[in-house]
């Protein structure tokens, strides 16, 4: 959410962002409601100094008798009291329209984020590896033979519908070892605390990450009213909701593998073959609480975390810089990773690591104190660790034979019992 103050004092440079997130002339309308907000407020104070001078002189006027002068000050005090009751009610509603403004607006870019319209502007920052060359055509992850036992839409799609899969065998001791060795590096060499969290959460979890009320489509709510998390981001940070976390406990450094629920509103026809983009995934998140003076250094270092993993795996990805136009709601910078799958001879995303600063922040009421002691809003972080699901797709599209088996990243060795290879029947070996 956006600082009022700051609008207040500066809307030019609050237009000037917000233009470059393709959105005009925004501040005009937020400070009108917030101009009535205002006046409301201060006519609610003055008839409440008016009502109070009124009250102090009812008892002076009974002491001397004088009845006229006693109703006529009687009622002014009742009909002060139903003003200030109104104005009350009428800032209050103001209020929420502010806030429901502020809350459905998009995070501002940092300078140096790209301007553009879609993927097609974003800025290459580096690559590393090069794709595999093949002595054969390459398969896409759910036509290699190895596999197809062990990766099952058909009887997903009969249980849940489509953009559901079934995994058995090699296939899901593959995509378990991968979570296993990715929380394991997160924890015993990158620091971050592990953490098994819900992933059925209130409205207010959601709200304080940027999920509600933009895009509630996106995101399945039960019967109950609570939602299923599209990504443990939402839980992880929320972590300091309502908090003033003390400086010497900073950064706070969270990872989690949970479930991922999406609707995917909006996709219709996007990637509908394989697992690229399901309904029910799993990822291993990465949340970073820090103080604003090192949310930049810390993003670089979220970003090497995610890239190092696809390192050890051996797969040959690039990073980007998101332009204005392809990035998330609540960033304020993105560096997406995109690993090469060869069957769609083409590099995916794979891992979104974004800075937030304060949007998120002011959301929860999440802060800290600076050096001399000040409550000020925790800048947030949040990135895939991987998303495990399309790890799974790009190690076994990058590692597949011409026989139709498997060849395994080597680095997984000591989460797959040293087996290295999947079989062209499907056997793990």
């Amino acid at each position: 959410m956006h600082d009022i103050r700051a609008i207040r004092e500066n809307p030019e440079a609050f237009d000037a962002a917000m233009a470059r997130r393709g959105m005009s002339g925004v501040s005009s309308g937020i400070l009108a409601i917030d101009r009535a907000r205002r006046e409301k407020i201060t006519a609610a104070e003055a008839a409440l100094a008016e009502r109070n001078a009124a009250s102090k002189e009812v008892g002076a006027a009974k002491a001397r008798g004088d009845e006229a002068e006693f109703e006529r000050l009687r009622a002014l005090v009742a009909d002060k009291k139903a003003e200030i009751a109104r104005l009350e009610d009428e800032a209050r509603a103001e209020d929420s329209r502010l806030r429901d403004m502020l809350m459905g607006l998009p995070n501002l870019p940092y300078d140096d984020v790209p301007d553009g319209e879609d993927e097609n502007d974003n800025v290459e920052i580096r690559r590393w590896g090069e794709p595999r060359e093949f002595s054969f055509t390459p398969l896409e992850h759910f036509d290699i033979p190895g596999v197809k036992p062990g990766m099952d839409f058909e009887t997903a799609a009969k249980l849940s519908g489509s953009r559901f899969v079934l995994l058995s065998g090699a296939v899901a001791r593959l995509h378990r070892a991968l979570a296993q060795f990715m929380l394991d590096v997160h924890t015993s060499e990158n620091g971050l605390t592990e953490v098994i969290s819900p992933v059925l959460v209130n409205d207010d979890a959601m709200l304080g990450t940027g999920q509600l009320p933009k895009f509630a489509e996106d995101s399945y709510q039960t019967r109950e009213g609570k939602w299923l998390i599209p990504t443990s981001e939402v839980t992880l940070t929320n972590i300091v909701a309502g908090h003033i976390v003390d400086p010497d406990y900073l950064p706070r450094r969270y990872t989690a593998h949970t479930q991922c629920f999406r609707s995917e509103a909006g996709s219709a026809g996007r990637d509908t073959a394989g697992m690229l983009r399901q309904h029910q995934f799993e990822k291993v998140e990465m949340v970073s609480i820090t103080a604003p003076e090192t949310s930049d250094e810390e993003h670089e270092r979220m970003t090497r975390l995610a890239e190092d993993i696809l390192e050890r795996l051996g797969l040959a990805y690039r990073t980007v810089k998101l332009c204005t136009g392809d990035m998330g709601f609540g960033a304020r910078r993105t560096h997406d990773i995109e690993v090469w799958l060869p069957g769609q001879n083409t590099y995916r995303e794979i891992s979104s690591v974004s800075t937030c600063g304060d949007f998120q922040a002011r959301r929860m009421n999440a802060r800290t104190r600076d050096a001399d002691g000040k409550p000020v809003f925790l800048h947030t972080l949040n990135g895939s660790g991987l998303a495990v699901g399309r790890t799974l797709i790009a190690v076994l599209e990058n590692g597949q034979t011409e026989d139709g088996g498997v060849m395994l990243p080597q680095a997984l060795g000591p989460w797959l019992g040293g087996k290295t290879r999947i079989t062209p029947e499907g056997a793990l070996v």
